[in-house]
């Protein structure tokens, strides 16, 4: 880290020296030949990886989950994540083709909630689908079609555990995914605009359906 930000993060040092982590000081130009890039916030650190849970485990005593079905881009998975810890989602499930949610970017889009907000690999997908009802979720795909139910309506039932796929980013849901979920859910638009941002209409969905 920047000698300029031991007093800032003072309580970080004496945290992490606590914990026997050793922290180092460097000047603004041996830290950026580091990282090969200009580190704006002035601390980097290395960490080991966790091993994912089963999802079994991560599904235990879920009630809401978000799954995403992947979604490429990091600022999205982690604003996603951001949303799920405000509104109470229990547990968030990336398919093999999403984007990390431990990529740099996405931790930090998220304001470090992906260490919060448990989450693993689904796979396969979509045949993980009925896993997910095999674990008594009703698994709800945001997304359009002509049987699609409004969220307004879905939500004035929901059922007491709900999977929600989110889709990618360019052409939402997968046509095979939309014919292996129990019931498809859509946003109604107004003013002309077709959709929201894939983190935008998860957050809208969370409130929504959150358990009251």
């Amino acid at each position: 880290m920047g000698e300029r930000w031991l007093t800032d993060l003072a309580d970080v040092v004496a945290d992490a020296e606590a914990d026997g982590v050793p922290v180092y000081t460097g000047t603004a130009e041996v830290i950026e030949g580091i990282t090969a890039y200009h580190l704006h916030r002035g601390a980097l650190a290395s960490m080991h990886r966790p091993p994912l849970p089963p999802v079994t485990e991560v599904l235990a005593h879920a009630r809401r989950v978000l799954v995403l079905e992947d979604i490429v881009d990091h600022t999205n998975v982690g604003a996603i994540f951001r949303s799920a810890a405000a509104l109470d989602v229990d547990a968030v499930l990336v398919t093999p083709s999403c984007a990390d949610p431990l990529y740099r970017r996405s931790i930090r889009v998220s304001m470090g909630t992906v260490f919060q907000v448990p989450w693993t690999r689904l796979e396969p997908w979509p045949g993980a689908t009925d896993d997910l009802r095999a674990a008594g979720f009703v698994v709800a795909g945001l997304g359009l079609g002509d049987d699609a139910v409004g969220l307004d309506d879905f939500a004035a039932d929901p059922p007491d555990r709900l999977a929600l796929v989110l889709g990618t980013e360019g052409d939402g849901l997968a046509r095979r995914t939309l014919g292996r979920v129990d019931v498809a859910v859509t946003i109604p638009m107004a003013g002309g605009v077709d959709s929201l941002n894939v983190a935008a209409a998860g957050a809208v969905a969370a409130w929504e359906l959150r358990v009251r």
